[in-house]
């Protein structure tokens, strides 16, 4: 049976509430609060790190969501089957409660049970032990498979070395830490100390062989197992038994043994529609049907536009749910991400013929599908910065013809580099460099060109028109691009787990503060649309149409020193959601907590209340000790949004 999106995630959520008592929560926003580590929630349990750590969930113990993730790092691989940037993961935790055998249970329960996968096409991988970091084998978890495949009559075998033995009629396959073992950062070897982590048990589904995709694929000679990349398995769930954090002599255990599950909706709803496409299940139908209406093209007709099919649907998703959640297209951190997105998406859209403005269009199939659970898409603000956003790309993209057209006049010769920095420069494409070369070419040589002649048969009268190493001089600095912007990504995460230390709980505290004077300087319509807070500075983001006077900043560090001053104390509570709203507490991203928050006060000894607003923590227990804050920095991040850098000193 085929589920819509909202269909899908609602069985999932009814069964994890209803079956295994869990609380569901609601996604946290694609731009993480107060974590310096990452520009984007790219994982499930990346909003739970501080209660996977050990903080008390207001919720409870056995929590559930659907949390939208975004990878930046996938961008360049959008084209081919199965990569997406911004997907949904289906999500559950056990926060020191139950363990593997009622997690394995509910999960094969919900997928062939309440979905109706096949057992005989399920396959699932176990933890092979680890003499380096002392963690052993995980049988307790291969008894439980074990078992439940039993109950369906299937005999579950065990590979134990599925490297070199490839599936050999198993159903359970063993995997070290490369495979086996899920952090935010991967194997144990590359987590940061504090990063929590542990062995897992991975769920995937079988194509099966007849499609011959390992055949196929550059991985024929070697095994086939669940983990080989040929494409023939794909994962559709991760059972995390989290109990471990990396220390810096080794791993040792936390506190609570804690379950952490994710289960790409895209990924098990390819495995319901059985293809091997992810861009051809239910999720991708209405937004393949648009463009289809659009363009007059049809998906899978040829390979060039299946490709640009596949990235306006991706992209055009993506950046709508980033834009919805504060990051506009822009020039810096997040805000770029959507601006390349958006761009990349108009660049494809010119090979289906969509030459005109289109992306609205896609946007608001986004908006109709998604709008029921993510009610805040329905901010009208998100097609007006579509809508500019390609209005003007469109013309970057004239800027980017008439500078390579100033180059052939002047005699340059544009070389696979140069072509580069155009796409770099101008975000010119690759293929309409090409295109530009081969009309000179033809131009040039005099050769009449039928008004119905195709690029490709106009290339084969041509013949050679591009300069020598043409596509590889232009893919190594491509490369060299791409391996510059990973080494910076990389850095990102270098700073390490988002910490509770003093002096980050001290920056922390001053936000809160400087939001409070923000608002009271410049208006109540200011609130925070992204923050960045390390042990070193703070880095704050909110609405505000122009930029700050040097009066209104001097007013803003005035706030925040006199409530350093007043020694103002921290109370904490507790309370309904709907009730804090109604009190006029400040707060931005309301749809992220669950329905009992918590709710910062800083009050003085005279009774004043400095800042009073939601948030899930750390806090200093009072101001006076913070030290003395000042604005090093305040610029724009985006239309309508300004950004602070400040520190205490």
């Amino acid at each position: 049976m085929e589920y819509t999106t909202h269909e899908l995630r609602q069985k999932y959520l009814d069964f994890m509430e209803k079956k295994a008592g869990h609380k569901i929560v609601p996604s946290a926003p694609l731009l993480p609060e107060n974590d310096p580590t990452t520009l984007f929630t790219g994982s499930g349990m990346q909003p739970m790190v501080p209660y996977l750590l050990g903080e008390r969930h207001p919720s409870g113990t056995r929590i559930a969501d659907s949390q939208k993730c975004f990878r930046a790092v996938d961008i360049n691989e959008v084209g081919d089957n199965s990569h997406t940037t911004f997907f949904e993961m289906l999500g559950n935790w056990s926060l020191g409660d139950f363990f593997k055998k009622e997690q394995i249970t509910w999960m094969f329960q919900f997928l062939i049970e309440e979905l109706g996968l096949d057992p005989q096409r399920f396959f699932v991988t176990a933890f092979a032990g680890d003499e380096k970091f002392k963690v052993a084998r995980d049988n307790e978890s291969i008894e439980m498979w074990q078992s439940l495949f039993a109950e369906k009559g299937i005999e579950a075998l065990v590979e134990e070395n599925p490297h070199k033995n490839g599936l050999n009629k198993s159903k359970i396959f063993l995997y070290g830490t490369d495979e086996n073992w899920w952090s935010r950062a991967g194997s144990p070897e590359k987590m940061p100390v504090g990063e929590p982590g542990g062995p897992d048990s991975e769920m995937f589904w079988d194509f099966g062989a007849k499609l011959k995709l390992h055949e196929n694929s550059i991985y024929k000679d070697a095994p086939c197992h669940p983990n080989c990349d040929c494409g023939r398995f794909l994962e559709i769930g991760n059972n995390v038994f989290m109990e471990f954090q990396k220390t810096k002599d080794g791993v040792e255990f936390l506190k609570n043994k804690n379950v952490d599950f994710g289960g790409g909706l895209e990924r098990i709803a390819v495995a319901i529609s059985d293809v091997a496409d992810v861009f051809e299940c239910s999720v991708f139908q209405n937004l393949r049907t648009k463009i289809e209406a659009l363009s007059g093209k049809k998906y899978g007709a040829n390979p060039a536009e299946t490709f640009a099919f596949r990235v306006i649907m991706d992209h055009l998703r993506a950046a709508t749910f980033l834009i919805s959640d504060g990051a506009t297209p822009g020039n810096l951190d997040q805000n770029y991400f959507t601006r390349r997105l958006l761009r990349r998406a108009i660049r494809n859209g010119r090979k289906l013929g969509l030459n005109d403005n289109f992306c609205v269009e896609v946007a608001k199939v986004v908006i109709e599908d998604y709008s029921e659970y993510y009610p805040n898409l329905l901010d009208k603000n998100i097609l007006k910065e579509i809508e500019i956003e390609e209005t003007q790309f469109r013309k970057t993209l004239e800027k980017g013809e008439r500078e390579i057209s100033k180059l052939l006049k002047n005699g340059s010769v544009i070389d696979g580099k140069k072509a580069f920095w155009l796409f770099e420069t101008f975000g010119f494409p690759q293929e309409m460099t090409e295109e530009i070369l081969l009309e000179n070419a033809i131009k040039q040589s005099g050769i009449r060109i039928d008004k119905n002649e195709t690029i490709d048969s106009m290339k084969e009268k041509i013949g050679d028109f591009l300069p020598p190493n043409f596509e590889k001089d232009f893919q190594a600095a491509s490369k060299a691009h791409s391996d510059a912007s990973r080494s910076a990504a990389a850095g990102k995460f270098a700073g390490g787990l988002a910490d509770h230390s003093e002096k980050t709980t001290a920056y922390h505290t001053a936000t809160h503060l400087m939001l409070a004077g923000l608002r009271e300087v410049l208006g109540d319509h200011v609130h925070q649309k992204g923050s960045n807070i390390t042990e070193k500075r703070l880095r704050f983001d909110f609405n505000h149409d122009e930029k700050l006077t040097d009066e209104q900043k001097q007013a803003v560090e005035k706030y925040v020193n006199d409530a350093i001053k007043a020694n103002a104390k921290q109370i904490l509570t507790e309370m309904d959601k709907a009730k804090a709203k109604a009190e006029g507490v400040e707060g931005s991203f309301w749809e992220k907590y669950p329905d009992i928050v918590k709710v910062y006060t800083f009050k003085d000894d005279t009774g004043k209340v400095w800042t009073k607003e939601l948030c899930g923590g750390p806090h200093a227990e009072s101001t006076g000790k913070l030290g003395v804050f000042k604005i090093k920095k305040e610029q724009s991040s985006g239309r309508g949004i300004r950004r602070i850098k400040a520190v205490l000193s």
